[in-house]
């Protein structure tokens, strides 16, 4: 079955505001079996509600409508979906006599008599956490079943609402199934060769949904299946990701959805590995992305931010010999550094980056893009030339992704 949720509010159309509920329904939602087909948002103007109701229930078998249940002129999902349905609305003394409890000792304004409107045919969801019920239809619309629900916008009162209310109103009608879920990750290849790769494989697997998403540096790999039972599911999923790792071989970084400063330090400590950075043009960006994970001090030891060229020498021992004839971006630089820092710190892995991350600065011997990356151990010092296009930021990122990366490759090896 085929669902869609409609976030309703104007606010969520602005630069402002986001909609969070809608994730954490998915969730909700995929572990009972259910695909979240559509997701749209639509501002508080009822012609436009009406329009996209309708739209959803000629493509979608469950609708679930979240916000505009509220006692204001601009919430008007229940006119809404009452008027793309054809039914009438009623007031309902039960919920009225709700209302006033819940008011009690304070003043309720007659718009708040609004909230005990009831669609016809609807059942009332009790909102324990505020005063506008959600309302479950089961209902038919251009003769196919169809399965609405209605639930305020609030997070605090939206979730537990749905938990509680929906969740076990469908999975008595629903036909049980499990979906299973994985996500692979891969860096320094483009998603165009990665699909021209890939597509010839999991095409050939029509059960298993398969998305390709580039950004941040990487190309992550979603598989989905939908399976009777969770064991079925699981199995196609995990068949389709291996014949997926083969094909991308070095490439590959996560076949479970781990980020690359993750598996890095996965294998420095597997290895029993130490590392020290130093970092000119990534300014401690290197550093940052390496412990923001949970543990890194058992295998990162701390590095320099070495900017100018004196800091260069007085951290990293780089002879000022080797900057004057080299010049600070350069593949000499860059392996006296790591090999420094490694030396200075007593890491028995030492990892540096200097380049020309922009807007200024670049010649055209040296363009702004210009990476130079090292790696170093006690046996042996490499390092990479790179060209990366984009702003400071963008540059400054691919660059701690190429550090990342030698040090998986290296520690993989």
């Amino acid at each position: 079955m085929k669902c869609e949720i409609i976030a309703v509010g104007s606010e969520l159309l602005t630069p402002w505001r986001q909609d969070t509920n809608s994730l954490a329904l998915t969730r909700m939602l995929n572990q009972i079996g259910v695909s979240v087909a559509f997701k749209t948002i639509v501002g508080d103007r009822r012609n436009h509600l009406v329009s996209a109701i309708r739209t959803a229930l000629a493509r979608a078998d469950i609708l679930i409508v979240m916000g505009g249940l509220g006692p204001t002129e601009d919430d008007l999902s229940r006119e809404a979906v009452a008027e793309a349905l054809d039914l009438t609305l009623r007031r309902d003394n039960a919920l009225i006599a709700a209302l006033s409890i819940r008011f009690a000792g304070r003043p309720m304004t007659d718009n708040n008599l609004k909230q005990a409107d009831l669609i016809e045919g609807a059942t009332v969801l009790p909102n324990a956490n505020g005063t506008a019920p959600g309302q479950w239809l089961d209902t038919g619309f251009a003769g196919h079943r169809k399965l609405v629900m209605l639930v305020p916008g609030p997070p605090g009162e939206c979730l537990p609402l749905f938990a509680e209310q929906c969740i076990p109103r469908l999975r008595e009608i629903i036909p049980l199934r499990h979906i299973a879920h994985r996500t692979l990750k891969a860096t320094f290849i483009p998603e165009s060769t990665a699909d021209a790769l890939l597509a010839p494989i999991y095409s050939t697997f029509t059960d298993v949904e398969t998305t390709i998403l580039a950004g941040n540096c990487e190309i992550q790999l979603q598989l989905t299946c939908s399976k009777p039972s969770l064991e079925a599911a699981q199995q196609r999923v995990d068949t389709l990701a291996s014949r997926l790792e083969e094909a991308l071989e070095e490439h590959l970084f996560s076949s479970t959805g781990e980020t690359l400063e993750q598996i890095v330090l996965f294998y420095l400590e597997l290895k029993q590995e130490t590392l020290a950075v130093a970092e000119s043009c990534t300014g401690g960006l290197l550093a940052q992305r390496i412990t923001s994970v949970s543990g890194s001090s058992r295998s990162f030891l701390g590095g320099a931010i070495v900017y100018s060229d004196a800091l260069k020498t007085a951290f990293c021992a780089v002879p000022p010999a080797l900057l004057e004839q080299h010049g600070a971006v350069s593949a000499p630089v860059v392996e006296a550094l790591a090999q420094g820092i490694r030396q200075r710190t007593g890491a028995s892995l030492g990892v540096a980056i200097t380049g020309i991350a922009g807007p200024g600065g670049g010649s055209e011997e040296k363009p702004v893009g210009r990476v130079y990356v090292a790696l170093s151990d006690a046996h042996r010092t490499q390092s990479e030339e790179c060209n990366f296009r984009g702003d400071r930021d963008r540059i400054r990122l691919w660059a701690t992704q190429k550090a990342l990366d030698m040090l998986r490759r290296r520690l993989m090896a």
